[in-house]
């Protein structure tokens, strides 16, 4: 039998317990990074044990959501479990991208249960050089 003494997991397990499962209509939060690496801004999210058909990524104008569902493994009759503190259920996170991002290009990894969206900053959006033109003189417009 396992034993643990932290009271503050023991109260997260009895919300999750009183609350239930993420639904498709309220899921529950899943954690995430966001950095800017280079000419990318970077996400990261959690999504320990679910499969990568379970998860759902959408983005509309300026609105990127991603979802994804962590389903129960089947388990023999004679299993008496002792102890569940992985959430099971839907996890959902929206993020409001900026103008400057390139949407058209996200480009998506799940690896070891952790999934990366790299979005490209858009070029409209990078910095640049204006060239300035050198006139002759001025001219005169007779008539």
């Amino acid at each position: 039998m396992l034993m643990r003494t932290d009271p503050f997991r023991e109260l997260d397990r009895l919300t999750q317990q009183l609350m239930g499962p993420g639904t498709w209509s309220r899921p529950s939060a899943m954690p995430m990074d966001a950095y800017r690496e280079g000419d990318e801004y970077v996400v990261a999210f959690d999504l320990p044990g679910v499969s990568a058909d379970a998860i759902d990524i959408n983005v509309e104008r300026n609105m990127l959501t991603v979802r994804a569902e962590r389903r129960p493994v089947a388990k023999a009759d004679d299993v008496q479990m002792e102890l569940s503190e992985r959430p099971l259920g839907v996890f959902s996170r929206q993020i409001v991208l900026a103008d400057t991002l390139d949407t058209e290009r996200i480009q998506a990894d799940y690896d070891a249960g952790v999934l990366t969206l790299r979005i490209p900053i858009a070029e409209r959006a990078k910095p640049r050089k204006i060239s300035i033109g050198v006139g002759t003189g001025r001219k005169e417009i007779s008539g």
